[in-house]
């Protein structure tokens, strides 16, 4: 699977399609290309629930004009909010608003999107899946709809012992 453009979502499910058109409808990849976006999550796997967001991860190199430039493009986009987040091992900056009937977050780091930690966790998930197959898969979702995030999903299923994102980085 590329998971480098979105084209791959015009061929998936019903949410995939929709995914797609608003994307391109409201040029999203255009719009951030000066900071490689890619888009990673729920979605790009089929294992969204009904309020999966679309989660666009960016890099940038000043992290003060990525916020402003971000301000700029969707401050006008319902719900539009933006904060820092510190907690991670790079400083990030999130948006998150709604177009359409999706909400979408964008997330950027002075990490560059391949290396980025949701990713490379969707790689992996993406082979996990593929190796275990549709019942797996529809595991992931149940848990996902009694409110367990997918990191913890996955460890949940495969046994893992310990911080699920850290363990899952172990099947790259």
């Amino acid at each position: 699977m590329n998971f480098e453009t979105i084209e791959y979502l015009k061929s998936g499910n019903n949410r995939q399609k929709k995914a797609y058109q608003v994307l391109s409808t409201y040029q999203i990849f255009e719009k951030l290309s000066a900071y490689d976006p890619l888009l990673v999550g729920t979605i790009p796997l089929a294992i969204d629930i009904e309020n999966s967001d679309l989660d666009v991860i960016c890099c940038f190199t000043e992290q003060q004009e990525f916020r402003e430039t971000v301000t700029r493009l969707f401050q006008s986009e319902k719900d539009f909010k933006i904060w820092d987040n510190n907690r991670l091992e790079s400083e990030a900056v999130v948006a998150s608003f709604r177009i359409d009937s999706f909400e979408l977050e964008v997330f950027g780091q002075h990490i560059p999107t391949r290396q980025q930690l949701g990713y490379r966790h969707m790689i992996i998930e993406y082979k996990i899946l593929h190796e275990r197959g549709e019942d797996f898969r529809q595991e992931i979702i149940t848990l996902k709809k009694q409110g367990i995030k997918t990191e913890p999903a996955f460890a949940k299923l495969l046994a893992l012992e310990g911080n699920p994102y850290q363990e899952l980085l172990k099947f790259e």
